[in-house]
């Protein structure tokens, strides 16, 4: 991959998306690190993805305000003079029984999980689309293609099979364009929201370096022809 393209990693002060962040990093030449409340976390990922020579931003921005989000992709264009890799990676999983859920808790996951990312994919695009290159990968579910009940996280499943048909949506408007719009869905996740004693075999559980894995996959030249798919990397959990 040329060494003039600039990443942009959304929730990427810690956790997956750090994973995610640092390996961007190896591939291109600077990856902005945005955080929305967390500045140390971010700074830490920032200085550690400087630590392998390459550029790096620290930049803040609430993604369920649309003017931030649109805001935070312009700041990276202005930082780095472009944005080649979108990873909306910001996704925060709400659980609560469906019969209990208000409007505003929908809203309130509906704009962190799909109109944040749909904001940002917008605002990313006639850059990429200019340059006739570009790759935008959403973090999804695992289950995001399974149309069944969902009675404790009723919200999130919603807009992450919401996010799927953007992605698809997205993806379909842009063939030729050298842009491609792909969905990572990861499962459970070491080190990610699980009970300590999660009693399940290691094959049914993934890590945030897997979920980077496919990230790397999917921004590389060897998926150039792959666009609008859905890569679940969750071992077999609820297969």
């Amino acid at each position: 991959m040329t060494a003039a393209r600039f990443g942009l990693v959304t929730g990427s002060g810690k956790g997956l998306g750090r994973a995610i962040a640092l390996t961007l990093a190896e591939l291109v030449s600077g990856v902005a690190v945005h955080y929305r409340e967390d500045r140390s976390a971010a700074e830490a990922t920032a200085g550690m993805i400087r630590a392998k020579g390459k550029k790096s931003a620290v930049l803040r921005a609430d993604l369920t305000k649309e003017h931030e989000a649109e805001g935070l992709v312009a700041r990276v264009e202005r930082k780095f003079g472009r944005l080649d890799i979108l990873v909306n990676n910001v996704g925060p999983l709400l659980v609560k029984p469906w019969a209990d859920l208000g409007a505003a808790d929908w809203e309130k996951i509906f704009r962190a999980n799909l109109i944040g990312p749909f904001v940002c994919l917008k605002a990313a695009m006639p850059g990429m689309r200019k340059r006739g290159w570009g790759r935008i990968i959403n973090i999804g579910y695992s289950r995001a293609e399974q149309l069944a009940a969902f009675p404790t996280i009723t919200a999130y499943a919603a807009a992450k099979t919401g996010l799927l048909i953007l992605t698809r949506t997205a993806a379909v408007s842009e063939a030729g364009s050298g842009v491609t719009v792909n969905m990572v869905s990861p499962g459970l996740m070491e080190g990610g929201i699980m009970p300590k004693a999660h009693g399940l075999p290691a094959a049914a559980v993934g890590t945030f370096a897997d979920v980077a894995g496919a990230v790397r996959y999917l921004v590389s030249e060897e998926a150039r022809a792959v666009t609008g798919t859905n890569l679940v990397v969750a071992g077999t959990w609820k297969m």
